[in-house]
């Protein structure tokens, strides 16, 4: 199966049908009846999960048409009776925004392949009152870690070292490690690099920071900012854009700048698309940056906010970043 290339060029690892299945729990005949939607390609692991749970726990599963737009399938779920949905929340944050998310009512609610921050999980329990909503930590590579059914972003810091189950989880050098048989066997190629190092744990590159009892993600290796030699991860910034009541969608990015290097700046999606050319906007930018000030370090805080209609989401249902190429000294940009 090839990875999201979330962090790079997309590498090819190598799984088995158990270490596929290890997180499925078989149900022959479910109490009542499943029927799953998903807006992930069952091509890709997220959607082969979603796949495989329905076909061993007796359930069916409603499939999107690579062209069909999400209100589309939105509707066409909605009249099948789909009980159980999963995207990752990009997806889920694109469904929210259409009229026809009123089409479903599913019981139950999963999220993985990013960071599930506060402001998702509120909108979806405030939207599905109804749904029991859980978020899973899974990789290509890692396979399915854990889940988190709680409502809360972040996981429970017992999880780390807890050692003796399924799956074993670490934290080093500040980055989650896993050690799991659902994990892949190994990268597929000639000069692939090695998966897992000596002890059998895979570096995810996702860092994540503990306080207090619970640990949070806060991005991904590959993905740091850097302002003036100081890092800055595009989700923390986000998480903060993200809890404003206007604000469907956020997406921060770096720009060139000749003095620091790189600037963060921020592609906002507002609730109401109308409001991007009103005053109200303005007032909208100010309180976003005004949130940002007080929740995070100057270096942190956007440069720039620019009000777009839509983000890019990519095949794996990922939000599309566009690292900034690196900074030539002597050139103005």
């Amino acid at each position: 199966m090839l990875t999201s290339g979330t962090s790079g060029a997309p590498k090819m690892v190598l799984h088995s049908l158990h270490s596929l299945t290890g997180a499925i729990e078989p149900v022959a005949r479910p109490a009542t009846p499943v029927i799953w939607g998903t807006f992930y390609d069952i091509r890709r692991f997220g959607g082969l999960q979603i796949l495989l749970r329905s076909l061993l726990c007796g359930g069916s599963l409603v499939l999107s048409d690579a062209d069909e737009p999400m209100g589309s399938y939105l509707e066409r779920a909605g009249s099948l009776g789909v009980t159980h949905v999963s995207g990752t929340p990009s997806q889920w944050r694109n469904a929210l925004a259409y009229a026809s998310c009123r089409a479903i009512s599913p019981r139950y609610i999963r999220l993985s392949g990013e960071i599930a921050d506060q402001a998702i999980l509120d909108a979806l329990r405030a939207r599905y009152p109804q749904a029991e909503l859980v978020h899973a930590y899974a990789s290509t590579e890692a396979g399915v870690g854990f889940e988190v059914a709680d409502g809360r972003e972040g996981f429970p810091a017992r999880l780390i070292d807890a050692g003796g189950g399924e799956v074993d989880t670490k934290v080093s050098d500040g980055s989650l490690r896993v050690r799991s048989s659902r994990a892949a066997a190994c990268y597929v190629g000639a000069d692939a690099a090695a998966l897992k190092d000596a002890d059998g744990f895979i570096d995810t590159g996702d860092l994540v920071e503990q306080r207090g009892e619970r640990c949070y993600f806060i991005g991904r290796r590959g993905g740091i900012i850097n302002v003036g030699g100081l890092k800055v991860h595009p989700e923390e910034v986000e998480a903060v854009i993200n809890r404003h009541p206007q604000v469907r969608a956020s997406l921060v990015r770096s720009r060139r700048n000749l003095i620091t290097g790189s600037i963060v700046i921020a592609d906002v999606v507002l609730r109401t698309q109308s409001e991007t050319a009103s005053e109200q906007s303005h007032a909208v930018k100010r309180e976003i940056l005004a949130a940002c000030r007080q929740a995070l370090a100057s270096y942190k805080v956007p440069a720039a906010i620019r009000f777009v209609a839509a983000l890019d989401v990519a095949a794996t249902g990922k939000s599309v970043r566009h690292p900034a190429p690196a900074s030539r000294p002597g050139v103005a940009v």
